[in-house]
């Protein structure tokens, strides 16, 4: 049974991010959009060539030098349960101390506006730079909850946003430490 939070348009869970039914998914990606380990090679994996086309196209046409940190994109699902992915890039831990956590905010509030742009009612997010990127997950889990709670407090079109852990300690140490509001 998922926790939720915000009247239930929060919801959190463990599971396999690739395998969510939702309108949207987000991938953690890397700053080239090629595809990578993680996340971001699960999803890849999962959702075929075609969403390296449209990354590949995305590099040529408005990022040649990558995509920056806390930017958000779009691109079909290919064969994945979403029809589309938003790809963002998370802050690596350490590299930009003042400014760490506006950026990995800035990370689920661009994917939420992109959502929303696009008329999207659904999100599943993978838990942003707390892998190989180094965050830690106990500090992450207060910037996305002030980050989310901040974005639907604003916004009542999207009716789900999933925060999706890969293993039952992850999703642990996130209600552990998130600051969401009592419903």
């Amino acid at each position: 049974m998922p926790d939720s939070f915000l009247n239930g348009r929060v919801q959190v869970v463990t599971g396999d991010l690739p395998a969510q039914r939702v309108d949207a998914i987000v991938n953690a990606a890397n700053w080239t959009l090629l595809g990578g380990g993680g996340v971001d090679g699960a999803i890849h994996d999962a959702g075929g060539p075609q969403i390296l086309a449209e990354c590949q196209e995305i590099r040529r046409a408005q990022y040649p030098q990558g995509l920056p940190t806390g930017q958000a994109v779009m691109t079909n699902g290919g064969n994945l349960p979403a029809r589309f992915v938003i790809h963002t890039v998370g802050p690596i831990y350490g590299r930009q101390p003042d400014c760490e956590s506006e950026l990995l905010a800035d990370c689920y509030r661009n994917c939420l506006a992109l959502a929303v742009t696009q008329g999207l009612q659904t999100i599943a997010f993978p838990s942003i730079s707390t892998g190989a990127f180094g965050y830690p997950a106990h500090l992450a889990a207060a910037v996305v909850a002030e980050t989310v709670t901040g974005f639907l407090a604003q916004d009542a079109t999207l009716h789900e946003i999933r925060l999706v852990f890969f293993s039952p300690r992850d999703t642990k140490t996130f209600l552990k430490h998130q600051t969401f509001p009592r419903n």
